[in-house]
């Protein structure tokens, strides 16, 4: 195998590639990348066993060929060569060695070969269809930071995709959830996902998948079955297992009687919150929030250290109420809201409340109360 490529082309390929491979392996075969020189492109493939992204880049081939190269070791190599350098790799499966060169730079890897690599078993996808990258941007941004950390409660350390039924028509939605905090987003259906299973995508693709959506003008072509999930893009594919799990009934905690009506701007708001959360160190720090007519009161109170307020003009026109929210909770969903306004619908100081953006319904979070 012999092949030249621009180092900005390697490294943007492999930085995709190797940020899949876990660190710590017990089976060697996985630390490396797999790369495949073959017309005029190269393809770097890593998997982790659960996730595989297969990332390819124009290149110069001069000998088709095939061979595997620790793939942190070869980031950190390309990473470290110079702009616009133009980078040769031979790759000699005899010596079980592979050259890269640039300019007066030469290194020798080991190899394992390419035989021992596990590629995943393609899946018979029940659901292909096609979404702009700023749509599936906006589903998995504004929903993960609900996603569940608890090992235990493994049905929750993911995104639920799903097409779900609102407002009498169908829509494009993801959720996530933890028990203290939700988060439901819709989008339009696309074409042909009608028919797409329920999947859980997991915590790890969903940081993966970031990486494809940066381009606002790009579109994603994504399949889904029971068992898997493959998003990609004309030079990417990023395919996945799903979480083997059933997603609890979400729609049982949103609540639907809330009638007290704060309206806030969310930029004031979230930095409210933080400024008086700062005189307490506690990671589940309370803040109080004290409701009267357009007027509400954040609070602190540590015994530790000391306790802080602050004063918000607002729009709230029902009776008084106190109720208490973790601070962490309360900036995460604030920043979220992409518009100017937020509104919190509460019932008591023991419910459930719900957050939306302005009067958009297409993004509604809850939140769990504290006791303060």
């Amino acid at each position: 195998m012999e092949f030249s490529i621009e180092r900005a082309a390697l490294l943007k390929a492999v930085a995709q590639a190797q940020s899949v491979v876990e660190r710590r392996n017990t089976i060697p075969i996985l630390a490396n990348v797999l790369i495949e020189a073959e017309g005029d492109s190269v393809s770097f493939r890593a998997t982790d066993l659960d996730i595989e992204v297969v990332d390819q880049a124009p290149a110069k081939v001069v000998r088709a060929g095939s061979t595997t190269v620790n793939a942190v070791t070869f980031h950190e190599i390309v990473r470290k060569l110079p702009d616009g350098a133009l980078v040769t790799i031979i790759g000699d499966t005899a010596s079980a060695r592979l050259s890269v060169e640039a300019g007066r730079s030469n290194f020798s890897l080991a190899t394992l070969p390419r035989e021992d690599f596990p590629v995943m078993a393609s899946s018979e996808y029940e659901a292909n269809f096609a979404a702009p990258a700023k749509v599936l941007r906006r589903l998995f941004d504004k929903s993960k930071f609900a996603i569940s950390t608890e090992e235990t409660r493994y049905y929750l350390n993911g995104v639920y995709m799903h097409v779900a039924d609102f407002d009498g028509r169908q829509v494009l939605r993801c959720v996530a959830t933890d028990g203290h905090r939700l988060a439901r987003i819709d989008a339009e259906l696309p074409e042909n996902a009608g028919n797409m299973p329920g999947v859980i995508v997991p915590r790890k693709t969903v940081g993966e998948l970031r990486k494809l959506l940066d381009d606002d003008d790009a579109t994603i072509a994504v399949s889904v079955s029971e068992t898997k999930v493959r998003f990609a893009t004309p030079g990417i594919t990023l395919t996945s297992k799903v979480i083997d799990g059933t997603f609890p009934d979400y729609s049982r905690v949103i609540p639907v009687g809330n009638t007290k009506r704060l309206e806030v701007d969310a930029a004031d708001f979230a930095q409210a919150v933080d400024r008086v959360a700062t005189v307490s160190s506690e990671r589940s720090r309370a803040v109080k929030l004290a409701l009267d007519e357009d007027r509400l009161v954040l609070s602190v109170n540590a015994p530790d250290s000391g306790a802080a307020e602050e004063e918000l003009a607002v729009a709230y026109a029902d009776e008084p109420l106190e109720i208490g929210f973790n601070a962490k909770y309360l900036l995460e969903i604030a920043s979220q809201v992409d518009r100017e306004n937020a509104v919190f619908l509460f019932n008591s100081a023991g419910d459930p409340t719900l957050m939306r953006e302005g009067n958009d319904e297409t993004a509604v979070y809850v939140v769990m109360p504290m006791r303060v």
